[in-house]
């Protein structure tokens, strides 16, 4: 780990920022810092070493614009994830940046699509790509950044207990350690 101790402090919402705001700049960021993890992995992870979007057994499809589920390599499904989750993050009405703009009714459950795929992504990191994260020394800033991102899905409850499994274990020795 990079930090030490938790990460309560860093995940409180400040004193008059708006929940919303708050939520929009967290997604923000924990999509760009995973982005540039995942960008160290991109030779690693092909569409011949990872044929299927996983996390050790745990396989996950992309639901299409007609809701057909498709089984699809690891690198095509993050490119539609990050497409997917990048024109999200440019759209002025779901996620605006003029003063005095309202968040949508459905910001809410529009972060929670967003955490679970950012989850995804980490998992999928962590089972098949770790090795190569300590190969290039960046496991206490990736191990820092899962944390962070943890506590702060956990303190505004974005991801459902159902899809942390595949790093359980994980996020139980981070609890352990009082780091989430």
């Amino acid at each position: 780990m990079l930090v030490r101790g938790n990460f309560k402090t860093v995940i409180e919402l400040p004193k008059y920022v708006d929940v919303n705001e708050w939520l929009a700049f967290n997604t923000f960021e924990f999509f760009h810092y995973l982005n540039i993890f995942y960008s160290s992995m991109t030779d690693f992870c092909t569409s011949h070493s990872c044929p299927i979007m996983s996390a050790g057994s745990v396989e996950y499809t992309w639901s299409d614009s007609h809701a057909k589920k498709l089984k699809l390599p690891a690198p095509q499904y993050i490119d539609y994830m990050s497409s997917s989750i990048e024109t999200l993050l440019n759209d002025e009405v779901m996620f605006p940046t003029k003063a005095g703009q309202d968040f949508p009714s459905d910001f809410i459950s529009t972060v929670r699509r967003v955490f679970t795929q950012l989850f995804r992504l980490f998992a999928h990191m962590y089972h098949h790509h770790y090795d190569k994260i300590l190969c290039l020394n960046e496991e206490p800033h990736f191990n820092s950044l899962f944390a962070h991102f943890i506590s702060f899905a956990q303190a505004f409850d974005l991801l459902d207990k159902k899809e942390l499994a595949p790093l359980q274990p994980l996020i139980d020795i981070m609890v352990k350690q009082q780091l989430i």
